[in-house]
């Protein structure tokens, strides 16, 4: 299974900054100490041709330079570096790879250390995101000729409101998003199917909204690749994230897409997304079991 990294490009944060910036390094350090069958790729960068195939070129061209309105800056929760810049084209790059591997890889499943990047819109970026991955990938791999249809499943606890505007009006890519009624973004997008928990749901609660929802998604679309976004935030101790689902629950919601997408032969690019453990242990933890799973069903 290929992997692809970008936490050697660091974003540099004041100090006390709420995004756990050290976590994409521990990911990949853990992934090379503890996980067989991987092979690892820096993250290609992506050029604005391709950043336009989801964000308009005067955004593109704003990002780049450091010229965004103060408040678009703000709301993307960076300051402006270029660091800032470069890793999140490392980031979309990686995610774009990730979707290669997986179209072209025997193993079907491929992974992008970082990226989930779902809240940036077509002309802005919005929390800790500035370009929005999975709809870059998506369009692209159409671009590309290699399939029509892509499913986006955002599994991190946060709606994916930036790929639910970007991919509105898309009947090609499927945006399915299961997340905190009553969190982060308190304003929804509409995706094509939305899931609303709320605050508290624990693992047999989730499981069973999962499956309805993966199968709705089935019985409405049949996508010739999915792009997963496996956030750690809706782990019991992550400090954003609301939801009580344990480890275990968690391994068994990777599994789930996992499973579904190998009885339907459909190939898995996956990204590790949002996780604010109070403990970044944790997050890192179930980042890597998320990858140790793919790992192991990739072999299959």
């Amino acid at each position: 299974m290929k992997a692809f990294y970008s936490d050697h490009f660091v974003l540099p944060l004041p100090a006390g900054h709420r995004f756990p910036m050290q976590k994409y390094r521990l990911i990949h350090e853990g992934a090379l100490a503890t996980i067989e069958g991987i092979e690892f790729h820096e993250a290609p960068t992506t050029s604005d041709g391709l950043l336009a195939l989801a964000h308009h070129p005067r955004y593109i061209a704003q990002v780049s330079d450091g010229s965004l309105e103060p408040a678009v800056q703000k709301a993307i929760g960076f300051p402006w570096t270029p660091q800032m810049v470069e890793r999140s084209r490392r980031s979309a790059g990686a995610t774009i790879a990730a979707c290669r591997a997986a179209l072209n890889d025997p193993g079907r499943i491929a992974v992008n250390l970082a990226g989930g990047t779902h809240h940036a819109f077509a002309d802005q970026g919005a929390g800790f995101c500035v370009f929005n991955d999975a709809a870059i990938a998506a369009r692209l791999m159409q671009a590309e000729r290699r399939l029509r249809r892509v499913a986006i499943v955002d599994l991190d606890v946060h709606q994916g409101n930036g790929t639910a505007s970007i991919l509105a009006n898309d009947d090609s890519i499927f945006t399915l998003s299961l997340h905190g009624a009553h969190n982060y973004p308190f304003s929804k997008e509409q995706s094509d199917l939305d899931v609303a928990l709320e605050d508290g749901t624990g693992d047999a609660a989730y499981l069973s909204a999962l499956q309805d929802a993966m199968a709705t998604m089935l019985a409405r679309f049949t996508p010739q690749l999915i792009i997963f976004l496996a956030g750690a935030d809706p782990h019991e101790g992550d400090r954003l994230g609301r939801l009580k689902l344990s480890f275990d629950g968690l391994a068994r919601r990777d599994a789930m897409v996992l499973e579904t997408a190998g009885r339907h032969a459909i190939p898995v690019a996956i990204s590790m997304a949002g996780g604010y453990g109070k403990n970044i242990q944790d997050t890192v933890a179930v980042h890597l079991q998320t990858i140790a799973l793919a790992a192991t069903f990739a072999k299959r």
